[in-house]
């Protein structure tokens, strides 16, 4: 979509790292959970590093039938291994599970924080006049308001709404 604010991968990847690190603490400080704010966060930093390669494809298209999505996939999957690939050996046992990682508690945490990373361009967007946006913020809302985890929840409840206001009315 067209945008008036540009948002390279790294701001991306920054911003939902920032995400996943609140709600990973959140998690520990308030519900107990036991898994490390420092991997999730490390662990967001890199979740798009195979678009080095592959580019960025909207997510409408990546999801727009099972073939499109198990084909994106394979792409991903390919793109991980490529990257992997140019790594040293010695590297390589430091690198995998974090290019590679494994389903988990942690994994949700990350895609839970980059839905939210995308929901929050969604709002700057329409802040800056853009309404193309305004049907990926329902969309993508829909998706958040689905996260069956507490921490998620948490975050939204105390902290979503933050972004929606101007630097005047934070003061």
């Amino acid at each position: 979509m067209r945008n008036t604010v540009s948002e390279n991968i790294a701001e991306h990847s920054h911003n939902t790292a920032m995400i996943a690190h609140a709600i990973a603490v959140i998690g520990v400080r308030h519900f107990g959970q036991t898994y490390n704010p420092n991997e999730i966060i490390t662990l967001a930093v890199y979740h798009d590093a195979g678009e080095v390669i592959t580019g960025d494809l909207p997510t409408p298209v990546k999801y727009a039938n099972p073939a499109l999505r198990s084909a994106y996939k394979e792409l991903e999957d390919n793109a991980a291994d490529a990257l992997l690939a140019m790594l040293p050996n010695d590297l390589l046992p430091d690198f995998e599970s974090i290019i590679k990682p494994k389903d988990g508690r942690p994994v949700q945490i990350v895609k839970a924080a980059d839905k939210i990373s995308a929901y929050i361009k969604c709002i700057e967007e329409i802040k800056s006049g853009n309404t193309e946006f305004s049907k990926a913020q329902k969309t993508i809302k829909g998706q958040i308001d689905a996260i069956d985890l507490p921490e998620v929840k948490y975050f939204i409840k105390h902290f979503l709404g933050a972004y929606e206001l101007s630097l005047d009315e934070l003061n």
